[in-house]
């Protein structure tokens, strides 16, 4: 019986296997000798892909960091052409040079009434008035609108000698000290805004309003003395978030708040 038979009979395939078998052929053997180390590995299988599970999303390149000089060149600017508080307030909410922006929900520009006589800058909106999309509440909040109301201002007042225009250095919240590149940047929208809401006075609410248009950097030596800032009298104060931490600086604030009463009262 040939190959081509025993193939096609199963029982006549087994019966040569097992003759193969007793017969001591337990190896199929090529014609020429195999050297099986000169086989390459085999490679690892890989699994495969499950159409359900998420797939990596190759992520996108960091974006180049714009020198501090163009930045500010792109803040100063944006800031000559707004010709209204409005279009200053769209300008800085459309600059994208500043890396604080990315990581806010608000950019705040100014609360109270524009015409105030009174402009109060302070440094940055907190992690609390970002979430709530206002500036100074809770207790800062509640001691800064005691401090004016006892002379006599209100952010609320639609009068414009009894009002209060309240804004910031940096209009998005940061979560640890300023950085002096940022401030620099925000600088001539604060300079502009200052221009365009043309107050009659100034009033700094801590360091960095004071580092950032004046250049001085010690509150403790600058308070209580009467600056100048774009070509208006500025008052450097105690921000209330500091007063509520060390109340003994209340008696200084009162000083202030009564020298400034004065300087309104011409």
């Amino acid at each position: 019986m040939g190959i081509a038979e025993i193939t096609d009979h199963w029982d006549a395939a087994l019966a040569a296997l097992a003759w193969q078998l007793d017969s001591g052929v337990d190896e199929v053997l090529g014609e020429a000798p195999v050297n099986r180390f000169d086989q390459p590995a085999e490679p690892a299988r890989q699994p495969a892909p499950n159409p359900a599970a998420p797939q990596p999303v190759a992520a996108d390149p960091a974006p180049a960091s714009v020198p501090a000089a163009t930045a500010i060149a792109a803040a100063t600017a944006a800031a000559q052409a707004a010709q209204s508080l409005e279009a200053l307030r769209e300008a800085l909410t459309t600059f994208d040079h500043c890396e604080l922006k990315k990581g806010t929900r608000n950019t705040f520009f100014a609360d109270g009434p524009a015409a105030a006589r009174v402009m109060v800058i302070a440094e940055a909106p907190t992690r609390d008035e970002d979430i709530e999309g206002r500036l100074f509440i809770g207790p800062v909040g509640q001691l800064l609108d005691r401090m004016f109301a006892a002379i006599g201002l209100s952010r609320s007042s639609p009068d414009p000698d009894a009002g209060l225009y309240l804004t910031n250095v940096l209009p998005w919240r940061v979560l640890d000290a300023p950085a002096p590149a940022d401030i620099a940047m925000m600088r001539p929208f604060v300079e502009r805004h200052i221009q365009l809401a043309d107050p009659q006075v100034v009033v700094f609410l801590g360091s960095t309003p004071l580092t950032c248009l004046t250049g001085q950097t010690s509150l403790t030596r600058a308070r209580g003395t009467w600056l100048e800032c774009c070509g208006k009298p500025a008052l450097p104060m105690q921000h209330p978030s500091q007063l509520l931490r060390s109340p003994e600086g209340k008696r200084d604030a009162w000083a202030d708040l009564l020298s400034l009463q004065a300087r309104l009262r011409g």
